[in-house]
Formats: C-alpha cells, structure tokens, sequence
C-alpha cells in the first residue's frame, strides 16, 4: 500500500487539559498509528485512556478545556489540528463523519429520517438532492433495512434502537466520507442486534472503500471488525499490531489484563453460588401474575399491554437475573417490582405480605426495602450535590440519622464499595464512570433494603471496571444478604452473577431456572438465540455466527408482542405452524425448577 492510500495519520499527537490555574496536564502523550483505506483500526482501553479524545483529532476537533500540543492528525495528508473551524468546515461531515454512541441522540424526532440522512451532502453542495436521496436508498439496501424504499419517510420513534444505529451509519456514508470515526455504536445495544449492526458496518466499510476509526472497550467487538488495534492506556500506546496478533498474542501486560476482563461465553458453572445463609420461609420479593402496560385502555387495563402473567420470586440473599432484548419489558418489570409502573393486574410481595401497587401508597418501610438502581450513574446522581449528601438524605429520610452519626455512617457506606471516605467532599464531575456506580449504589446500600433492582448498571461500563462492579455485588451479597434482581442484555455478565435467570421474550418468560440449567440444553428457542448471539474473542466468529439456523431465522426481525400464540413464533426455527401462532405454550419442566415454555417437547430441545 502506497502513502496515498493512508487516509488518516496521527504523528507524535499530543493533547493537553488546561487548569484552573493555567497550568496544562498532558492528557494525550506522543500517540502515532496509521489508517489506510478500507481498513478499520481499533482503539482500545478503559475509560479515561484517551480513546475519543484521540479519534476527535480527526475532526480537528479538542473538547472544551482541552489544547492541541504537538505533533499533527493528518487527514488526506493535511494537518487538521491547526485549522480554523471555517478551515474545517469542508472537512467535518464531508470528508470525516463521526458516529455517536446514542443514535437516538443524534436524530431530531420531529424531521423525518430520509431529510437528516441526506443533509449533509446537500448543505455542502456534494450531492443534489435527487443524488442524495439515491444514495441513501443505496445505503439503506447495503445496511440491510427493512422496506428500504419506504423507511426513509417515517420519524426516529418509528423505527427500532438497531434500525436507527444503521441509520446512523447511512446519515454518515450518505456524503461519501474517505473516514468515519465510530465511537462505541454498538456498546447500548443488546446481543443480535449488535450483531446485525456489526455485520452490516463491516459490509458498508468494505463496499464503500472508506477507512474507519472504531472506538470501543469491547475486545470481543473489535476481533470481529477490525483489521488493527491500537491499545491505549492514560493516554499512551502500550501495544499495536494486526488484530490477529494482538487477540492471540498479546505482549503488554496491560493487553492481557484485558483481556482477562473479558467476559467468557454464558455456560454452566459460571454463576455465584447463594449459600442459602440469608435464607428465610418466605421469599423477600415475589411476582405473582402481574399484567402491566402503559396508558388506560377502555375497560381500565392498560392500553399497551407490555408484560403479561409474570411468576417469579427472589430468595433472600440470591440473586435473580433477567434477560432478553430491548423491548422484551425488562425494565418495565423492575419498574413494576419498585411501584414506579402499578401493574394492572396481579400482586407484588414483600417478605410474604402484598405491597400496594405504586409507590406513592406504599408505606416507608416498604420504600426503603426495595431500591432501585439505574443504569445511568451520570444522569442519577444530582450534579450540585457532594457525595456525602448524595447518601445522607436516604440515611436522613429512612433512618433519622443526623450530625456526626450520619457522617460517620457516609464513611462506612463508602468503604464498603471500595471507595475513600474523603470521597464525601467530592462533587459527581471529579468522579470517573465506576467510581459514580459505586456512589449509585451506596446511595441504595444506604436504605438497608432487602431487594436492589439494578437495571443494567454495567452496561455503560469498560470491562474492566464492569468486572469490578460485578466482584462488589458479589461481595455485598455475601456482607449484607441483599437480594439482587439484575436486569441485563448482557448473558455474560448475568451468567457470572445470578444464581437464576429468567429469560423474558415479548413481556411473558419464556425460560427460568438456576443457572446452570438455564445455560445448559435443552434450551428454549430463543435463550438458544441469546447464547449463540454473544460475540466470542475470536477473529471470524461473525461470519460463522451468521450462518447458524438461530442467526438465520430471528436476529434480523424484531421482538413483537402479541396477545395469542407464542410471540416468539415469527423468529423460531422450530416453530409449528397452526399450533405455534395460535395456541399459548405450555409449560414444560426439566427438573430442580426448570422451566421452558414452549409446543417443543423437552427431547426436541436438547442439544
């Protein structure tokens, strides 16, 4: 390859954060990697390493309290970082395209998506408008969407998270950019639609002969996609090389920490042992037939049913995981368990005694046993408050404490997910990402409840990080015999956690059990989708994955809820027609509380 196929080129870049007081703290220190065309280089660590501050540099672009230092980002052989932003402006969108984390973010809600898709080009004089438009249809064809000549003319709400992520990738392929920069565009999304969304990038990147930064923790992400990774740590290169290389030799130890912080594939006997210390005669948390939804339909029920006829009950001291895809009403479940959703019918129980169905009529006590954990560390805690009355106020409104007992108290709470009592003066924005998800759960910690509903709090975290949180949940359950309901479209991290899971399709369970059964066959149809759809770190897994009759049949359709038949009926590779869409499964038990619904025989599911 000739240097006129380098599309991007970073030099000795360096990058610096500017003090309060003027001085200037190296943040990006000496950093040089290539990136030619047609090819994906990967730039990986944990949070803070410098991974979008350096993929930013393409655009010519540092984030506020940040400088350009030395060295130079050569994009098409031009030095970017001392240019204008009207020296740029020919650049940014046209020449380099950046996708973000957040589709839904990105697109305005109230213009409809073939206009956004297609701006770009048109503002900048590239296309005509008749050109863009046969361009994004093009693009719309390549990122294999469905109705291709029609999607374009409905609103972002009309369209599902993956839809919208490859919608994305159109709205920045539509100008014919020489280099897009992908900033973790899969990291929210659940296990088949990440793969969907990575295969179709991976096809666009290659057709279109564009080059790509693709910025990601997710190792296994980046063994499917890339063809180079760059590992960075606070700021400095530790190790670069092919991705075959580095995936099955890594020199640095910082690689290979790593990678030993990468989830292995959900199988038996991974999950957390409940010693059974905890346990009592009756469950601390029990969901019995709940049907729940959202708006009040003509006869009281919901107008949108989302769950119907749950059954599940949390042990003291165990904890539960629940999976399935977006829109499969994980979060409406714990939503339902806490009060913040009323269930239309059926009966939530605390230690054997039913709860009123909303919040706002639950007693005090009842509040404080059941606490709620959200996903977002950043957007839960109050950014004006310090951290010592971030937990003061539930060890106030729950407990009276007051005065040097409450202080005293804050301390404790902070020690106990691993963190400095000094930490108490601290505000959310001096804390890193893993640092605000320890406060988010001390701050529930602070209740002394019974049950914590954690609704994917690791998601938004590296591995790293993510692993360390996951050891703290283990270690507080062991300490304080909290019951955990751990909400995840991620079936490693459950399967390392939960000691069962149910797996929810279409707001009804299609499987529960203990772990290890659940990750053994026989399988339900489509906890064998789930499984098979969690990325290996390996290179050419996703090209193998495709061809499986689970890939084949479900993971480009979406999840559809339906009043009759099984709703997984659509996806199923063994699906009955007659019987199937027309007639509610039965329940079919394999022993030690077991549970698979499905028309299947249990000897049909093994395997």
């Amino acid at each position: 390859m000739s240097d006129e196929d380098i599309v991007f080129e970073v030099d000795d870049l360096r990058i610096h954060a500017i003090r309060d007081d003027g001085s200037e703290l190296p943040i990006v220190k000496g950093v040089d990697f290539q990136v030619k065309r047609g090819e994906v280089v990967a730039l990986i660590g944990e949070s803070g390493s410098g991974k979008t501050t350096i993929s930013l540099s393409a655009l010519g672009y540092c984030k506020p309290g940040l400088k350009f230092a030395g060295g130079a980002a050569r994009l098409l052989g031009q030095d970017v970082t001392g240019m204008t932003t009207e020296e740029l402006r020919p650049y940014r969108g046209e020449r380099v395209a950046y996708l973000a984390q957040s589709a839904a973010a990105t697109f305005n809600p109230s213009i409809k998506i073939n206009e956004q898709v297609t701006e770009a080009p048109v503002l900048h004089g590239t296309k005509t408008q008749e050109e863009a438009n046969k361009k994004a249809l093009a693009l719309y064809r390549a990122l294999e969407l469905p109705n291709p000549d029609t999607i374009g003319d409905r609103y972002p709400h009309q369209v599902s998270g993956g839809q919208l992520q490859r919608l994305m990738a159109a709205m920045a392929l539509c100008g014919d950019p020489d280099l897009l920069v992908l900033d973790e565009p899969t990291t929210a999304l659940d296990v088949t639609t990440q793969i969907e969304v990575l295969k179709a990038f991976k096809k666009v990147i290659k057709e279109e002969g564009a080059a790509a930064i693709y910025v990601t923790h997710d190792l296994a992400v980046v063994a499917q996609i890339a063809d180079y990774i760059v590992v960075l740590y606070h700021g400095e290169i530790q190790e670069k090389g092919p991705t075959d290389t580095i995936i099955n030799n890594p020199k640095h130890p910082y690689t290979k920490r790593l990678m030993a912080a990468v989830r292995p594939s959900p199988a038996a006997g991974q999950g957390d042992e409940d010693t059974g210390d905890h346990g009592r005669d009756v469950p601390a948390l029990e969901v019995r037939d709940v049907t729940a939804g959202y708006g009040k339909g003509p006869r009281g029920g919901p107008l949108v049913t989302i769950l119907r006829d749950i059954n599940l009950s949390i042990e003291r001291g165990s904890s539960v995981g629940i999976i399935g895809e977006s829109g499969c009403g994980k979060s409406t479940l714990a939503r339902v368990m806490s009060g913040l959703l009323p269930a239309a019918e059926g009966d939530v129980l605390l230690d054997g005694k039913s709860m009123r169905a909303s919040y706002r009529s639950r007693s005090r006590d009842n509040l404080r046993k059941v606490q709620f954990v959200y996903q977002m560390a950043d957007t839960a805690l109050n950014p004006r408050q310090r951290i010592g009355d971030i937990l003061g106020r539930p060890l106030e409104f729950y407990h009276g404490l007051r005065g040097k007992k409450k202080r005293e108290r804050v301390a404790e709470l902070l020690t106990l997910v691993d963190l400095r009592p000094e930490f108490a003066q601290r505000l959310p924005h001096e804390l890193s990402g893993g640092q605000k998800q320890r406060v988010n759960l001390a701050r529930a910690l602070a209740a002394e409840p019974e049950v914590m509903l954690c609704d994917e709090v690791t998601s938004a975290l590296d591995s790293i990080v993510g692993a360390n949180v996951i050891e703290l949940l283990k270690r507080l359950r062991r300490e304080t015999g909290v019951s955990f309901v751990f909400i995840s479209h991620d079936l490693s991290t459950v399967a390392s956690f939960a000691d069962e899971i149910v797996v929810l399709y279409a707001g009804r369970v299609a499987e529960k059990g203990p772990t290890d059964q659940v990750l053994s066959p026989p399988y339900h149809p489509y906890t064998r989708l789930l499984i098979s759809s969690v990325p290996e770190m390996r290179v050419g897994w996703l090209e193998e994955s495709m061809q499986t009759r689970e890939a084949l049949a479900g993971i480009s359709r979406g999840v559809k809820i339906t009043d009759i038949g099984c709703p997984f009926f659509e996806r199923c590779p063994l699906a009955i027609e007659g019987t199937c869409d027309k007639v509610d499964p039965p329940s079919r038990k394999d022993g030690s509380g077991h549970v698979i619904e499905c028309h299947r025989e249990i000897s049909e599911l093994g395997g």
